[in-house]
């Protein structure tokens, strides 16, 4: 299994308490707690109502750049539709004892449905689609740029294929059937904005309402085919029916066999998730035992 990426700086809290001082002396005085670490940041939460977000390595610094450059554009398109994201309270920059962009954002109610049994999602499905039409809109030429977020799918072949070739051949085979079925389909006519990191652990939800995206790191000009793969990644078939439906023809039908595609890479990719995260790890065989079990149809 792939290990995740050690931590290249580690603050402890006296040392965010003193990073949000820079900012906001009050802000510093709230009581603050660890509450989170992934493989780019770490999550702390400063009173009731906010959060820190700290890179716990350079590339990831870059990824909070791009939250700072997008968010303002897109939560408030978001936010109309009913869901709100992450927009930064604070934009962190660098300070003379931490060298990385960072960010207080705010600490947004509703349950992370990673873990929740998929057809719980089922209520919010055409939600999570209304959503995903609003955000996929053309993105300016300056929008952040992610080298390996809805890109076309030929130039990840290579990536994908050596993940596939790691897993066990009642999964690589299927899996790998879908994505040349991908790879054949004609490639994206448009480049919107897109999320980039559509699964389980980054969407909220609040008993059958869609509440929040999250991470949007690897938000990105590319292919809506790649947010579209959320339809393998968090939904049942049932589920997968009423998401399709309520894009009312947004998507043409090469846009979601590159979405299912994308969802087998996706899914190849959780598999080889780290130990420490046995999470993300479900949901990529999850969504695997999903596509396998869907394989007759290319629809969603």
């Amino acid at each position: 299994m792939a290990d995740s990426p050690a931590a290249e700086r580690t603050l402890a809290e006296d040392e965010v308490r003193e990073l949000v001082r820079t900012v906001s002396p009050r802000l510093a005085s709230l009581p603050l707690s660890r509450v989170a670490e992934g493989w780019d940041n770490v999550t702390w939460r400063l009173g009731t109502d906010l959060a820190v977000r700290v890179p716990r390595r350079e590339l990831a610094a870059t990824l909070i750049r791009h939250e700072h450059r997008a968010l303002p554009q897109l939560a408030m398109r978001l936010a109309a539709a009913g869901v709100r994201a992450p927009l930064p309270v604070v934009a962190g920059a660098p300070t003379s004892t931490f060298p990385w962009s960072w960010s207080i954002v705010p600490w947004l109610p509703g349950e992370h449905v990673l873990g929740l049994p998929r057809h719980r999602n089922t209520v919010w499905a055409g939600q999570l689609a209304t959503v995903l039409s609003v955000l996929h809109q053309p993105a300016p030429d300056d929008a952040p740029h992610n080298p390996v977020r809805g890109v076309p799918l030929r130039s990840r072949d290579d990536s994908i294929r050596s993940r596939l070739a790691e897993l066990p051949p009642r999964v690589a085979t299927p899996l790998a059937a879908l994505w040349e079925a991908g790879l054949d389909a004609a490639p994206a006519a448009e480049s919107v904005w897109i999320h980039g990191d559509l699964h389980p652990g980054n969407i909220l939800a609040d008993g059958d309402r869609l509440v929040a995206l999250v991470d949007f790191g690897d938000v990105t000009a590319g292919d809506p085919a790649y947010d579209l793969a959320a339809g393998w990644l968090v939904f049942d078939a049932e589920g997968r029916h009423v998401f399709r439906r309520a894009t009312a023809d947004r998507y043409d039908e090469a846009t979601w066999l590159r979405a299912r595609a994308w969802a087998a890479a996706v899914s190849a990719i959780l598999c080889h998730a780290s130990d420490d995260r046995d999470d993300l790890r479900a949901v990529g065989f999850d969504t695997a035992a999903e596509l396998i079990s869907a394989a007759g149809s290319p629809a969603p």
